[in-house]
């Protein structure tokens, strides 16, 4: 393998500076390369259950989560909207996913959002911060400026620095579970998108342009695993909803090592053509990730 096809292969699972002069880490991430697909794509059970297979078959939570790690979960529990309403990150999954966590011997999982909503009213009414407490994690608050610390993103086209929740500095593992849904800014919200309530002046998205903003938040951290909950699917009225009419029942999910990947196949469930979706295209030109799902390896699982 030449020089270029191994630093394609690292950065399209995460894996960058440092990280690829440490020989043993290099073998372990072509291993998990050659032993596990990228993405896999979950049809037909409950959130749990889809979540256990989807993971299983990309290695089981132990290629995830070390013993004695802090792993940071990032729902969208952004909307006073109950679970039924579909605007939020489905709770059973986020239970699933806190629990397997602490199962593979995570010393804290944390699970928070900056909101749209009153935040105490969306942790308690989206049903996530009940799941979250009850598979043993700590829903954090992410209501005020001082909670945020100013970084700068390499790369980054219109946004050069950002405030982002510091809990997302200070984490060992980061798992970004969004839900699937339209929204009438970004056409539709997922994986990349999802990160917008890691930061604290949402507001700048819009005045800079949103996509690139989106693709551009992309860089800072990338989530060693991306679950898209597309259980109960908004695919109008989004990003909050106004009826049940708004909502397919799909019972699916998307887990994926590359965001990108994770959006692409998401958008392709919505029914949208991923490189008519800016946000992706762009941030698979910066090289955040693949829009190349057979490449990176897919197993389809029905239940």
């Amino acid at each position: 393998m030449d020089r270029r096809e191994f630093l394609k292969r690292a950065a399209a699972l995460g894996i960058g500076g440092a990280a690829l002069l440490v020989p043993r880490s290099v073998r372990s991430v072509f291993a998990a390369a050659r032993s596990h697909p990228g993405l896999a794509a979950v049809r037909g059970g409950e959130p749990g259950e889809m979540f256990d297979r989807g993971v299983a078959a990309l290695g089981g939570m132990g290629r995830f989560v070390k013993k004695g790690q802090t792993v940071v979960i990032k729902p969208n529990m952004s909307w006073d909207v109950p679970p039924e309403g579909g605007a939020n990150t489905n709770p059973a999954l986020v239970e699933r996913i806190v629990k397997r966590c602490l199962e593979a011997g995570a010393s804290k999982v944390y699970a928070f959002d900056h909101t749209c909503d009153l935040w105490r009213r969306s942790y308690k009414n989206s049903g996530v911060e009940d799941a979250v407490r009850r598979a043993g994690g700590v829903a954090a608050p992410a209501d005020s400026g001082g909670y945020y610390q100013k970084v700068s993103i390499a790369g980054g086209k219109v946004l050069k620095e950002v405030s982002v929740h510091e809990l997302l500095l200070e984490c060992d593992v980061f798992i970004n579970v969004p839900v699937l849904k339209h929204h009438g800014g970004a056409g539709i919200t997922m994986g990349m998108k999802n990160l917008m309530g890691t930061v604290w002046n949402r507001g700048e998205f819009h005045s800079k342009g949103l996509h690139q903003c989106i693709a551009d938040i992309s860089l800072f951290r990338r989530p060693q695993l991306t679950v898209i909950d597309a259980y109960r699917m908004m695919s109008r009225n989004g990003p909050r909803g106004t009826s049940p009419g708004d909502l397919r029942v799909l019972k699916a999910q998307i887990l994926s090592t590359d965001i990108v990947a994770a959006d692409t196949a998401a958008a392709r469930i919505f029914g949208a053509d991923p490189a008519n979706v800016a946000y992706i295209r762009s941030a698979a030109g910066m090289g955040v990730g693949t829009m190349d799902l057979e490449a990176l390896g897919v197993e389809r699982i029905a239940l």
